[in-house]
């Protein structure tokens, strides 16, 4: 009898110790790896590369690249880590926070009033200074300066993102259920489903470097989307003031603007040209 509870006690320390979280529940200092998620469908921001780059990281399927793996070895660099980047998607990355699967979430995701109730953030590491949209070269759309122009034309953006929530800025428009990705948006697009998808700047510019047949919109001041598009370095909830947060914060404000730019003009220059 006293041997099955000593089994049962042991039994039930291993699954507590399963249940703690990623790394057996220690701290990221602790296990010295700085655990990042993002999509890596996300060019410029990230992305997959079949061969290595100076900037990359190997991670499942390939080697990561792009604008947030730069950042996330920049910051793991200064706190003395290793950087691991998982590939999870858009509508995971909350949940593996949450979980400890990952200890940040450097993905292109803006800080909003929602995300802030789960998730605590860092300022922002990059601002793409207003939304755009893209539409075929060619088309009529391509000459429009007001968002109000897209009325009655089919729009589409990402799911649960602000890309697909400024849509309904636009009065009478045909507003498209989301797509889980961006590339997805783009084919909708291609194929003639959709007449415009949201974007910024840096994303379209990565975009139209592979699709010559796409084009960008750019609106008149005080005629375009009123959305904000920084982008902030998310951290679980409750760390806020931690050694760890504070720690994370001082490395990105480390990051000049000049280092920050030029992340961004060497992540478009490597993007795979399927993106």
């Amino acid at each position: 009898m006293k041997k099955i509870i000593i089994v049962a006690l042991m039994t039930f320390m291993l699954l507590a110790g399963c249940a703690s979280g990623n790394n057996g529940g220690n701290t990221p200092e602790e296990d010295k790896v700085f655990t990042v998620g993002m999509e890596l469908n996300y060019a410029p921001f990230n992305y997959i590369l079949s061969e290595a780059t100076d900037t990359s990281v190997k991670t499942d399927g390939g080697w990561a690249d792009g604008y947030d793996v730069m950042i996330a070895k920049n910051i793991a660099d200064q706190l003395g880590m290793e950087v691991e980047i998982k590939m999870i998607a858009w509508n995971g990355l909350g949940l593996a926070l949450e979980s400890g699967d990952i200890d940040a979430i450097i993905a292109g995701m803006t800080a909003n009033e929602d995300r802030e109730a789960g998730i605590d953030f860092t300022t922002p590491y990059y601002d793409s200074h207003g939304m755009i949209m893209i539409v075929r070269k060619g088309s009529e759309m391509e000459f429009f300066t007001d968002i109000q122009q897209f009325s009655g034309h089919n729009v589409v953006g990402q799911i649960n993102t602000s890309y697909d929530e400024v849509i309904d800025q636009i009065d009478g428009v045909n507003h498209m259920t989301p797509k889980s990705t961006y590339p997805e948006m783009i084919l909708a697009l291609q194929m003639g489903e959709v007449d415009g998808i949201t974007g910024e700047a840096a994303v379209a510019a990565s975009i139209l470097a592979s699709n010559p047949d796409l084009t960008i919109v750019y609106f008149e001041e005080g005629h375009g989307f009123v959305v904000d598009t920084t982008v902030s370095i998310g951290l679980r909830e409750g760390t806020r003031g931690t050694e760890f947060f504070n720690a994370v914060q001082k490395a990105l404000d480390n990051i000049s603007e000049e280092t920050r730019e030029g992340y961004m003009v060497d992540a478009v220059n490597k993007q795979p040209s399927e993106n």
